[in-house]
């Protein structure tokens, strides 16, 4: 799993550029996550991990502020989970996951971005078996064992547990998400995450090269440009 990991976490960063309206993108998960667990962080875990991974990349306190206050008030918007899958440029398989308040418009959007890039949009389920969907937290530290113990004394399912050069990485269900994150931060004081996030993680890689390369970066960035768009996971191996 590691390799995946590791492909995962290089793609990102190359695509954190793109991402010109993470603000918008943070202020419309918040809001969503607040609208269906309730605005106050201590009683809904996951918008207190989302409102600090926020903090942590920097998203202003009025954009945080503004989202909280829409989602406890009457109505507003009614977004919903859309997620796409298809083929980028040299194969490399691709997951779309969009917050949208009218999906036929998204779709629209996120079709044309595969069209003008010679790739394929396909139907629900089409790459996504060749996935892990892993809740992953990764923290400084040096005892995998005393991470293992906290975990399974909390009932999380580990799917894995990594250390590699001080960094202790936890892979566990989705659904074990905020079980996960809350027993690390008690038992072993792990305040401040490296990685905190739910992802879908890639079986195998692709690389991706060439002429290819160039056109599938204009993908993402395509794709990342979208106000929809939350995240995009991908199987290629980019250089």
């Amino acid at each position: 799993m590691g390799r995946a990991f590791q492909n995962r976490k290089e793609s990102m960063a190359k695509t954190a550029a793109a991402k010109t309206k993470v603000y918008s993108k943070y202020g419309r998960e918040i809001y969503v996550c607040a609208k269906s667990g309730g605005v106050d962080p201590n009683a809904n875990l996951s918008l207190r991990s989302l409102l600090d991974r926020a903090k942590k990349d920097q998203v202003p306190g009025h954009v945080i502020d503004r989202a909280l206050e829409k989602a406890s008030g009457v109505g507003g918007e009614d977004y919903s989970l859309a997620r796409y899958e298809g083929f980028g440029p040299g194969n490399a398989m691709v997951i779309v996951e969009c917050l949208t308040d009218n999906p036929n418009r998204t779709f629209g959007d996120v079709r044309a971005c595969f069209t003008k890039t010679k790739s394929k949009i396909g139907t629900p389920g089409s790459v996504s078996h060749m996935f892990d969907h892993l809740a992953i937290l990764a923290y400084t530290g040096e005892d995998e064992e005393a991470a293992l113990e906290a975990l399974m004394e909390a009932d999380v399912d580990v799917t894995d547990i990594e250390n590699e050069n001080g960094l202790i990485t936890v892979f566990a269900p989705p659904t074990d998400y905020a079980k996960a994150r809350q027993a690390l931060r008690e038992s072993l004081g792990a305040e401040e995450f490296e990685i905190d996030e739910i992802q879908f993680l890639p079986q195998a890689t692709t690389p991706v090269e060439g002429d290819d390369l160039a056109m599938f970066e204009k993908l993402l960035d395509m794709l990342n440009d979208l106000d929809d768009v939350q995240n995009v996971y991908h199987s290629a191996e980019l250089p």
